[in-house]
């Protein structure tokens, strides 16, 4: 099998951070039986020593052209989102798009997709201090502000910071699925891989009392579970809460209602299921507990935004299911 070509963009200023995780995550499952490989490759609008946010000094073998070859393409956080990138930038990552690569703007990085004209039309996010900015700047862009990343026809935006080892462990699963991308976060020592449409941040934390460490083995309960009729009823008595506790405590740990983590977690699981097994579509829903086909492509389409069966075919023919 081919390696998959990744160009990492970097600039006078550069997050030492966001530059290294591209190669963190595909780099990190090397053993045989594996990832296949991946070529991380370092381009920079002018080839040569570039300074990171750190302090330190690198050397940028390659220019823009290294866009040209890449399956991948990744723009770390900007360091100035309130000023338009350099059009050489932008038309290269416009070329890339277009001849079929996979552009992906980490944290402020998506500011350089927007200058591209690459989010007109397309679901995005980008770091939620910089919501007002981005809200203003490309007003054509279909802008989700708090989430942690979003995939829209090979345009990829993620929040800030940590959101970028999700946002790669998202394209580990596009190509690779489920189980490799949990792998991967295993050996990275980080939680398994999180769906997009979780919240960038939680408004309030947690109180430190004994009743929110049994969140975390709820959660866990219910997704072995999943196939069980799963009420807020049910799930506030396994917690030992009384129902408005337990609501109000899942929301502040978690930045969602339960209805929605639930339905998060039964189409990820469908996923898996689906790119796993064989499983006919009316046993899947009954099994992650849709109940019925027509409501497991009813939830599925409105989160991975294509239908199970379709989701199945591209991931079996090897190329990105949406």
């Amino acid at each position: 099998m081919p390696p998959v070509r990744v160009a990492v963009l970097a600039f006078e200023g550069v997050s030492l951070f966001h530059l290294s995780v591209p190669g963190t995550v595909f780099g990190a499952d090397r053993a045989p039986g594996g990832l296949p490989p991946y070529e991380v490759q370092y381009c920079a609008p002018e080839p040569g020593r570039v300074r990171t946010d750190q302090g330190m000094a690198i050397e940028v073998p390659a220019g823009l052209e290294a866009m040209a070859a890449a399956d991948i393409v990744v723009v770390p956080a900007w360091n100035h989102p309130e000023q338009v990138a350099p059009v050489a930038l932008t038309e290269a990552l416009r070329q890339a798009h277009a001849r079929g690569a996979q552009v992906v703007g980490l944290c402020l990085g998506a500011f350089v997709l927007g200058d591209a004209g690459l989010l007109d039309g397309r679901r995005a996010t980008t770091h939620w201090a910089c919501r007002g900015l981005f809200a203003r700047r490309f007003p054509e862009a279909d802008f989700h502000p708090d989430v942690l990343y979003v995939d829209d026809d090979r345009v990829t935006t993620s929040a800030g910071t940590v959101a970028a080892i999700d946002c790669c462990l998202h394209l580990v699963r596009q190509r690779h699925g489920a189980d490799a991308a949990n792998r991967v976060a295993r050996l990275l020592v980080t939680p398994p891989h999180r769906q997009g449409g979780q919240a960038q941040y939680i408004e309030q934390p947690v109180p430190a009392l004994p009743s929110e460490h049994r969140l975390p083995g709820v959660m866990e309960w219910a997704r072995e579970h999943l196939s069980q009729p799963l009420s807020l009823d049910v799930l506030a008595e396994v917690a030992r809460m009384s129902r408005r506790t337990f609501t109000r405590r899942f929301r502040e740990a978690t930045g969602t209602t339960v209805v929605k983590w639930l339905v998060a977690e039964r189409v990820a699981r469908a996923q898996q299921l689906l790119e796993t097994t064989d499983m006919p579509i009316e046993r899947l829903a009954t099994e992650v507990g849709f109940g019925t086909a027509l409501s497991l492509r009813q939830h599925f389409a409105g989160q991975v935004r294509t239908s199970p069966s379709s989701y199945r075919r591209a991931f079996r023919e090897g190329r990105p299911p949406a």
